[in-house]
């Protein structure tokens, strides 16, 4: 399954955009720019948590922005703004992120560490 979307305005949700997405089963992939292009590629598997945000403006005009939470270096935040049919391509990304990292037998954990203290007895 693939899903291609473009960037919209917000006046009446208008493509009047450089920025296309594509969310295929490996990964998204956001295209931008008119001149001087620009590609960023994320593998499923690196996405740990997506999240669907909906303005009022965008809710009457049918749109949604989609940001995806990365473990991705270069870009640890993903965001896919003011597309259409935003929820169903959430919960796309959040189960095909799962079987991904399923696929590929990752493991995705987080640093509940004591903030940078230290242990005050090393060696209790």
């Amino acid at each position: 399954m693939e899903y291609v979307e473009r960037k919209r305005l917000l006046f009446f949700g208008l493509p009047w955009t450089f920025t296309k997405y594509t969310v295929r089963e490996d990964d998204v992939v956001i295209n931008s720019g008119l001149l001087k292009t620009y590609e960023n590629n994320c593998y499923m598997y690196k996405i740990q948590d997506v999240e669907l945000q909906i303005s009022l403006a965008e809710r009457i005009f049918g749109l949604g922005t989609v940001v995806c939470f990365t473990g991705d270096t270069t870009h640890p935040k993903l965001t896919l703004e003011r597309i259409k049919n935003a929820k169903e391509i959430k919960d796309y990304i959040l189960k095909a992120s799962e079987e991904a990292r399923r696929k590929r037998r990752t493991l995705n954990t987080l640093d509940i560490g004591s903030d940078g203290l230290e242990d005050p007895d090393p060696d209790a």
